[in-house]
């Protein structure tokens, strides 16, 4: 597609513009946030392995490297995700999102929440107060405070995480996931940043507050999702072949009945000509024989006359 295309030419060039900086912390930097600002650009992972974007771990700008790792795999929520922490003076339990909300327990339990989110949720518990609130370092005081582009983008990519999990998205969800307030706000952003630019196709329910994904981007792979997206295709490989099989048996199958049904039809063409000829032939004879012979009076009558006509000829 087009869209896969613009991208394999967007990570080729930030590829090369970071292969080609050295002992420049600040220009690698620069390009990182050139790349998760971009508007075209979706899979950052190649970025991510040039060795002088590895190099800035454990450095004073590894916040960077950690920013370009949320981008490839990553979510909004997860950039704002609350890490909590327990105070000893309430009693009140109670379920946290990353983003310091509570789960909305329905679609929770319906799984549609991405699994990275529902782990976190299952983990977490924390006590809260009413007078104190709650207690939460923000990973987003971590990392380095987004621009309205790059804000954009990361609830673009949160979108493709959401569409990946679940074919059908409930709108209190997405609502949810992207901190957006309402649903006119949402369905805009679904049809502007999303479909219009390609990232994303399906169809907005607006009187069940659903939205049906019928096509979504990929998303970089997350550590450890290769091994099971192998073993997903290898399962997969292993069923088409069984299908093949028994296709082809069945098409054998076919050919064979296909041949004997030829083979009859012929059959009965030769019984059914070798019939119209024995009665052709018994016609043409019994139609012979009733003319020469059958008829009352005639030639052996005539013949029996003319004999007797001729005896009494000498006599007159």
């Amino acid at each position: 597609m087009d869209i896969e295309r613009k991208q394999a030419e967007h990570i080729e060039h930030f590829v090369k513009q970071a292969s080609v900086i050295n002992g420049s912390p600040s220009s690698l930097v620069n390009v990182i946030v050139e790349a998760t600002s971009h508007p075209s650009l979706f899979a950052f992972t190649e970025i991510l392995s040039v060795p002088n974007i590895l190099e800035l771990q454990g450095t004073e700008d590894s916040r960077y490297f950690d920013l370009l790792q949320m981008f490839a795999h990553g979510t909004w929520s997860e950039y704002n995700r609350f890490e909590p922490k327990t105070s000893t003076m309430g009693s009140v339990g109670a379920t946290i999102a990353p983003n310091g909300q509570r789960l909305h327990a329905p679609y929770y339990e319906a799984g549609y929440y991405p699994r990275t989110l529902r782990s976190f949720a299952l983990c977490y518990w924390v006590i809260c107060d009413a007078s104190i609130g709650f207690v939460f370092p923000c990973n987003a005081s971590k990392l380095p405070q987004l621009m309205p582009d790059q804000v954009l983008k990361l609830k673009q990519l949160t979108m493709l995480t959401l569409a990946e999990a679940n074919k059908v998205l409930p709108y209190d969800v997405m609502m949810h996931e992207l901190d957006v307030v309402n649903v006119r706000e949402l369905e805009d952003f679904l049809i502007n940043e999303c479909m219009y630019v390609g990232i994303l196709r399906g169809k907005l329910d607006q009187q069940r507050r659903l939205f049906e994904v019928q096509f979504a981007a990929g998303r970089d792979l997350r550590p450890g999702q290769l091994g099971n997206m192998i073993h997903t295709l290898s399962d997969w490989l292993g069923t088409s072949d069984s299908l093949l099989i028994t296709i082809q048996e069945k098409i054998k199958w076919a050919d064979s009945m296909s041949e004997l049904d030829k083979k009859h039809k012929k059959e009965n063409v030769e019984m059914l000509e070798e019939v119209k000829n024995a009665l052709s032939l018994k016609a043409d004879m019994d139609f012979r024989g009733h003319g020469l012979f059958g008829e009352p009076g005639g030639m052996m009558d005539y013949d029996v006359d003319r004999r007797s006509k001729r005896r009494r000829h000498p006599m007159g």
